[in-house]
């Protein structure tokens, strides 16, 4: 069978803390590495969906709603789900978090903060597919999962 867990792919974490989110696959490890001997991938995701925005708020109302709070973390294969959604190149997983990054508190916050304004940049103009019509890809990892 072929890897189709590779970076870009939109997953669902079944375990943990943040059971239920979607993320991203940011880097697969197959083989596993030093630290963590099974095969796992790094993640960036959305801990906070934005929520719903209408007209009759105000613009203060309005950004406040519109925030996302990310994640970014190392998760066993068997803890999540691949979706049939890949985000979009222009988004470039694999630039959103590096191994250097996760190493040290500071990193990993600066991580966060560069997939938060990522994010947000993302979901309040989705990118056009190929018919020109916004990404299902990043309109998906937007919504909140209903369950």
């Amino acid at each position: 069978m072929g890897k189709f867990i590779k970076a870009g792919r939109v997953v669902v974490l079944l375990q943990g803390r943040y059971a239920g989110k979607k993320a991203i696959v940011v880097k697969v490890f197959d083989d596993g590495s030093k630290a963590r001997p099974f095969d796992h991938c790094l993640v960036a995701g959305v801990a906070q969906a934005p929520l719903k925005v209408t007209k009759r708020m105000s613009k203060k109302k309005i950004t406040k709603r519109q925030r996302v709070k990310p994640f970014v973390k190392y998760v066993n294969y068997s803890h999540i789900m691949p979706t049939r959604y890949q985000v979009p190149a222009e988004v470039q997983p694999a630039t959103l978090v590096t191994d250097q990054q996760m190493d040290s508190p500071d990193g990993r916050i600066e991580a966060k903060k560069y997939v938060k304004k990522l994010l947000q940049e993302k979901f309040l103009t989705p990118p056009p597919d190929k018919s020109g019509k916004p990404s299902k890809d990043v309109i998906y990892l937007r919504k909140k999962l209903r369950f």
